[in-house]
């Protein structure tokens, strides 16, 4: 048994402060020795003594239950609510419990829904996004267009008139914002299938106002860490690094998709993928059920590894990048440790599991719970009890 997988006769669990969280900057990344750490940053963590308990106990908190796929999930940048988007078009925002008092032996509860949209879109809900100060929020759809929506987190309410989008040509898989320090703006990223071009929105004026090309394939996922630089993954297998400042794409990477394989020689569509806040490693999920590591800094594939037996469509750091969350079409979702070498093989362990395909995980901003949708029509909130 991994060290990593042994249970704990005492579970520790620390909540992680916006000061000690802004203290911490520049946070994890691949260092010298391949290593994805900063003691500095102090991650809720999983120890004690062994017991005969095989893995950490996830308990499911509370579940939303749709009459559809629930595609996305996404918690308020303060941590207190989350927003939900699902298949039967409907929106929904959600009231993030206190979980002081939870047991193993913990019911399983219906979240408290604060808001409810329904035919928020003409079609399915795709994807969803809040911006970093919380006040706006984004949806995008297989009716081709994306929804701006400015949000009122004192009445947990959107307010004013929504700006709809029209300039995707196909699904709109994936969106995120960026924060133009330069013009002090905020900046909707947004991709998916048709035309495969990146759209760039000044959410000020709701106007898009560049299309960035150079996918040949649907864009599958966005993600940003901060600053004007973000990444793309698409089903051309390739993932690209762009940066604003530059107007246009600065690198491009084929992850390694096969375990052992060689750089630029195995490739295989990009479902998911993230970067750790420091910016410094790159996480990407595939078709094939493989994730890939590659350090962005030294420009090199780390490693591949097969957390999952099917197409991996979720990849997220933990607050401070110890753990990496994946959730799959084998209805699983995994706990991956990313605290030692990197080009070691790593220890992970299925934490929770759906009765269908998960399509999405999420970590809380500030503590160790995260939110999983899935095609067996819920979204469902997990967290690790404190004993």
């Amino acid at each position: 048994m991994l060290p990593f997988l042994r249970i704990i006769g005492k579970v520790h669990i620390e909540t992680i402060s916006n000061k000690t969280k802004n203290a911490a900057s520049p946070h994890p990344g691949v260092n010298g020795n391949g290593e994805c750490r900063d003691p500095s940053f102090e991650e809720p963590q999983i120890r004690g003594e062994p017991s005969d308990n095989p893995k950490p106990k996830f308990v499911a908190v509370t579940t939303l239950e749709d009459v559809q796929a629930v595609r996305c999930a996404e918690f308020h940048p303060g941590g207190q609510l989350y927003a939900v988007g699902s298949n039967s078009k409907t929106l929904r925002i959600c009231a993030y419990p206190k979980l002081t008092d939870l047991r193993e032996e913990h019911q399983t509860y219906q979240p408290m829904v604060l808001f409810k949209r329904t035919k928020h879109h003409k079609g399915s809900i795709y994807c969803l996004a809040w911006s970093p100060e919380g006040d706006l929020m984004a949806t995008g759809s297989n009716d081709k267009t994306v929804k701006l929506m400015r949000f009122n987190v004192d009445t947990s309410n959107l307010e004013g008139e929504e700006v709809e989008l029209s300039m995707h040509d196909g699904t709109v898989r994936d969106l995120c914002f960026l924060e133009d320090t330069t013009n002090k703006s905020s900046l909707l990223i947004s991709g998916g299938a048709g035309d495969c071009k990146i759209y760039v929105t000044d959410c000020a004026t709701g106007t898009p106002f560049q299309a960035l090309s150079g996918h040949t394939g649907h864009i599958l996922a966005l993600y940003t860490w901060g600053g004007a630089m973000f990444v793309s993954g698409s089903h051309d297998k390739t993932v690209r690094f762009w940066d604003l400042r530059t107007r246009g794409c600065v690198n491009m990477v084929t992850p390694i998709t096969q375990v052992g394989g060689v750089s630029g020689r195995h490739g295989c569509p990009v479902a998911s993928l993230c970067v750790d806040p420091s910016g410094r490693l790159l996480v990407s999920g595939h078709e094939d059920a493989t994730c890939a590591l590659y350090d962005i800094r030294g420009g090199r594939n780390v490693q591949c590894f097969r957390p999952h037996s099917q197409d991996v469509r979720s990849v997220r750091f933990s607050p401070s990048a110890y753990y990496l969350l994946s959730g799959g079409y084998d209805n699983k979702l995994v706990l991956t440790d990313l605290q030692g070498d990197l080009t070691l093989p790593l220890p992970s362990v299925v934490v929770a599991q759906h009765s269908d395909k998960v399509i999405s995980g999420r970590w809380h901003p500030s503590e160790f719970s995260f939110l999983s949708t899935s095609a067996d029509k819920t979204s469902t909130l997990w967290a690790l009890p404190p004993v």
